[in-house]
């Protein structure tokens, strides 16, 4: 794996079927391996790219006082602004080097899940910043749809399996600054080693160094994305579900060498979340002698809050 592959979702929503399958097979063989792509072909542009990183850079350039007034309490960090420090991989003591806002999901006041999600924050100090944000949150979530209907097929499902399940889900795209570096850091990354916990993730911002993935022997490799692709991955709701067929793969994010310390770096994952009562069981087509079912059942909310917990955004 010296090389995440790379992909184009216009094979996938060519109304040539040789061209779709040959999408679904790229992408699934992947994510059976690697589990990771960089993916061309999305439905961000190159205006609205623009846009939003001018905008978080706006943000997070505000004075650290008038960011902590958009720290919300008692959601667990599920919207609104995360300050420096606050997050912490599974099972590491030391925070990473990063601060970041969350844009959730925009669900009609009559949906049953407008009482489940809290609502988007507002920054006034900058008009454009929610508009765009809420923008970019759509086409991601219009990309993460179409990479979900191939998955789909390559798991044997029918075509719209995930629909319902991410139509109204729980997803967030997640703006983040990791800071020039002051002073050297005992223990702590950028982002230390983690999965993700959810379907996909579909990340902006990974042209330069910095994020790295680990192959199945341990081994790291600099995964870095051309300016007109996102970075995407499975997460552990995805490989739990498919019974680990779909890989959701361990990354990083490392700090720059030190004469790069005074440089900010900027990076916008968006997380795809089902509904939180989405069954997470196992598929019974992942199911067979030699891959017996390896998790326990549980729904997507369940397994959220389990996480967010480990990472110590919950208590």
């Amino acid at each position: 794996m010296s090389k995440v592959p790379s992909v184009n979702l216009a094979d996938f929503l060519s109304s040539d079927e040789s061209r779709k399958q040959k999408f679904i097979n790229e992408i699934g063989n992947a994510y059976e391996t690697i589990g990771f792509v960089a993916l061309k072909g999305h439905f961000l542009d190159d205006e609205l790219v623009d846009n939003l990183y001018k905008e978080i850079k706006n943000f997070f350039d505000l004075p650290t006082e008038v960011k902590e007034k958009y720290e919300i309490p008692g959601i667990g960090g599920q919207r609104g602004y995360v300050s420096f420090g606050k997050e912490s991989a599974k099972g590491k003591k030391e925070g990473d080097l990063k601060e970041f806002w969350h844009f959730g999901q925009y669900v009609d006041a009559d949906s049953k899940y407008a009482k489940e999600y809290p609502d988007n924050v507002e920054v006034k100090e900058l008009p454009e910043f929610n508009k765009t944000g809420k923008l970019t949150y759509q086409m991601l979530e219009k990309t993460a749809k179409y990479v979900l209907r191939s998955l789909a097929l390559h798991l044997g499902l029918e075509e719209t399996y995930f629909d319902n399940y991410i139509k109204n889900g729980n997803s967030i795209l997640r703006p983040i600054h990791y800071p020039p570096i002051q002073t050297e850091p005992k223990g702590a990354e950028r982002a230390a080693a983690h999965g993700d916990i959810n379907l996909i993730t579909l990340l902006m911002g990974a042209q330069g160094k910095g994020l790295q993935v680990q192959d199945h022997d341990g081994v790291w490799h600099d995964a870095i994305a051309q300016p007109d692709e996102l970075m995407i991955n499975v997460g552990d709701m995805l490989s739990r579900h498919s019974n680990n067929r779909l890989k959701s793969t361990i990354h990083r994010v490392t700090n720059p060498p030190k004469e790069s310390w005074g440089t900010s770096r900027y990076s916008i994952p968006f997380f795809m979340h089902p509904v939180s009562d989405m069954k997470l069981d196992v598929l019974e087509n992942c199911i067979d002698d030699n891959n017996p079912k390896q998790f326990e059942d549980i729904t997507a909310g369940e397994f959220l809050d389990e996480r967010l917990r480990e990472l110590g955004l919950k208590k």
